[in-house]
């Protein structure tokens, strides 16, 4: 709370988290992601929120500020998705959090770990299973 997450740094912690809950608004996860993920323990488990009007291009984003193509979504939990991968960790799996944020946009839950846990390997068929 009141911490610009992209300058979280692991010595401003109490201790090194195994799990990281993230659910930030006005901001891309990948931008968020690389101090994140930088603090986590060596085995951790990460569940963050996919937020698809922060995730795609603001060309992408229709009246009211929601994402209403179920492409777009997909496209939004690669482009999490694939950035989580270059910093080392593993997508495990995409889940629907069930419930539309404020304006309506179905918001998804991406389930990261360490890389070593393997993840999906197709982004994109991942991706379709939850948004199809």
């Amino acid at each position: 709370e009141r911490q610009n997450a992209r300058s979280l740094r692991p010595e401003q912690l109490p201790y090194v988290p195994d799990l990281i809950v993230i659910d930030v608004s006005f901001i891309s996860l990948a931008k968020v992601l690389p101090a994140a993920l930088d603090c986590a323990a060596d085995r951790f488990d990460c569940l963050a929120l996919v937020k698809p009007q922060f995730e795609v291009g603001p060309r992408e984003v229709g009246k009211g500020g929601v994402v209403r193509s179920p492409e777009r979504r997909r496209g939004a939990l690669v482009a999490v998705g694939e950035p989580a991968r270059r910093l080392g960790a593993a997508v495990l799996a995409y889940a629907s959090s069930g419930l539309p944020g404020p304006k309506g946009n179905r918001e998804t839950f991406v389930w990261l770990a360490e890389g070593a846990r393997g993840g999906v390997e197709d982004l994109e068929l991942a991706a379709r299973r939850v948004e199809p």
